[in-house]
């Protein structure tokens, strides 16, 4: 008998005690929901893509220290003509009597002057000529100098200064004949051997056979610049280095140009032009678009705008499709009529055009960014909803039959609540399937629209937009950083959206067996 009392506690404690590997676990249907869901790896793939998207959209927008429209700018240098320079060789006129040394006269003067003749006779008038040297010579009548043709030139130092015929004249007369000083207008100056007219110790003037002419005509060339130009052009330089009185160094570059017989004088200067396609570096890890903006940047930003817009059109399709396919399915009769015949007329509507049409009555009225991106949702959501309307309406048509909704109708529960409380909660998977695939045609739309300038507008970015930046063959064959990134991350989100409604939609099916 001890034996017989000693076993059966043991016994009975065996019998109704069990241990966790003999406990039966009981799932609740959102965690069955979730099993099934994390045990198809594609699917588990796809939410990670998911995931990686909203990290790389929203928080590397807060990272990166860079805002969207942000500009950046490089200095370019290019050669710009300059001036040009021209050893002269032929006789040049200076006029001291308009009247008698005309165009006519001054030909005659050349004519004669190379014939040797120390006078001729042109329209009954007597013209004397006087040469100096191989470089001047004087046309005088009736005594009166009238004008000169010389291969040199007075150049004024300073900007805005002008001389007279009588300094002209003086002047050369003294470098010919290698005077040091003359006197004009009743006024002393000082001729050094360089050909340069000094009064009261400042340089005023100077004689060169040289011609240097500025291609732009407010550019006025200073003594000492053209002092360098000369002679870098002496000495066949192909180029030479200035700085100006405010201590501004720049570059010039020489060439010469035998069908003119000059010397083209090309600046190379430095300009702040904008940082346009730029290659991948440190400081910009995908480049640069044709705007200057950093690639990167614009990425994150555009991912962001990419997914509100996709979260919030499909938000508005399902409330609009949940509110009316939920109210036609209940009611029935003449109410479900209307409102089916209402989605019939949205199915035949032309989205594309009509959307076409309105974003060119956007671009009318000058609408901002954020405004016509506002704009954007309100009409892809109100032209999307018919789809999800007829999938609630079916659902409900199937489940308001059912014993749960004759107990609700015996109960007295109001209509609005058996609809919200009782029926839509049993439509919610079909629903999440619906919308998660709905996502990615959603940002596949409006990124098409936005590629064809219909969409998002700058400043704001989104991936469409920054693909039409491959608006001509040469971008899309040399700037792959450009649009590849772009579609690269517009495929992924958009089949990671599928997979992960596919996942969903084989989770919520109870008959599935994985």
């Amino acid at each position: 008998m001890s034996e017989i009392n000693n076993t059966k506690p043991s016994e009975n404690k065996e019998q109704y005690s069990l241990n966790d590997d003999r406990r039966v676990k009981v799932l609740s249907p959102g965690a069955l929901v979730a099993k099934r869901f994390f045990r198809n790896r594609l699917a588990v793939t796809g939410l990670i893509i998911l995931l990686a998207m909203f990290l790389f959209s929203f928080v590397g927008g807060l990272v990166t220290p860079y805002a969207q429209d942000q500009k950046f700018y490089r200095i370019d240098e290019r050669q710009k003509d300059y001036a040009g320079v021209l050893y002269n060789t032929e006789y040049r006129y200076s006029v001291g009597d308009e009247e008698l040394f005309k165009g006519p006269v001054q030909a005659q003067s050349l004519l004669n002057f190379m014939r040797g003749n120390d006078k001729f006779v042109y329209n009954n008038i007597n013209y004397e000529l006087k040469k100096i040297n191989d470089n001047l010579f004087i046309v005088s009548s009736g005594g009166k100098v009238i004008g000169l043709g010389s291969k040199e030139l007075v150049n004024a130092s300073t900007k805005d200064s002008t001389f007279s015929f009588d300094f002209t004249y003086n002047a050369l007369l003294a470098h010919a004949n290698g005077k040091s000083e003359f006197t004009s207008d009743g006024q002393k100056y000082i001729l050094n051997d360089d050909g340069v007219v000094i009064q009261d110790g400042k340089e005023i003037a100077y004689v060169s056979q040289y011609i240097v002419k500025a291609v732009m005509n407010d550019v006025f060339f200073s003594r000492d610049f053209k002092t360098l130009l000369i002679a870098s052009v002496e000495k066949s330089d192909k180029s030479f280095k200035y700085t100006d009185a405010e201590g501004n160094e720049a570059e010039y570059m020489l060439s010469f140009d035998a069908s003119k017989n000059t010397y083209d004088v090309k600046q190379k200067t430095g300009t702040r032009v904008f940082d346009t396609y730029s290659s991948p570096s440190a400081k910009h890890w995908l480049g640069t678009d044709r705007n200057g903006m950093d690639m990167l940047t614009r990425l994150m930003y555009g991912g962001r705008v990419s997914l509100i817009i996709g979260f919030i059109v499909v938000i508005i399709e399902t409330v609009l499709g949940v509110i009316l396919g939920g109210i036609s399915g209940y009611c029935g009769g003449w109410v479900d009529e209307i409102i089916m015949r209402i989605v019939d007329i949205f199915y035949c509507i032309p989205s594309m055009p009509i959307i076409i049409i309105l974003g060119a009555a956007m671009d009318a009225a000058n609408l901002s960014s954020s405004t016509r991106m506002l704009y954007l949702m309100l009409i892809l959501g109100f032209l999307g909803w018919p789809g999800i309307a007829r999938l609630v309406r079916g659902q409900i048509l199937s489940l308001r039959e059912q014993e749960f909704m004759t107990a609700t109708e015996a109960t007295g529960i109001r209509v609005s609540r058996r609809i919200f409380k009782h029926l839509i909660p049993n439509v919610i998977p079909q629903l999440i399937v619906t919308m998660t695939m709905g996502l990615g045609s959603t940002i596949i739309t409006e990124a098409t629209l936005s590629f064809l300038g219909l969409g998002v507008r700058f400043p704001f970015a989104s991936w469409g937009n920054i693909i039409n930046d491959v608006n001509d063959t040469f971008v899309l064959t040399n700037y792959w950083f450009i649009w590849i990134p772009a579609g690269v991350l517009l495929l992924l989100t958009v089949l990671a959206f599928n997979i992960v409604g596919d996942g969903l939609r084989d989770a919520f099916d109870p008959k599935m067996k994985r």
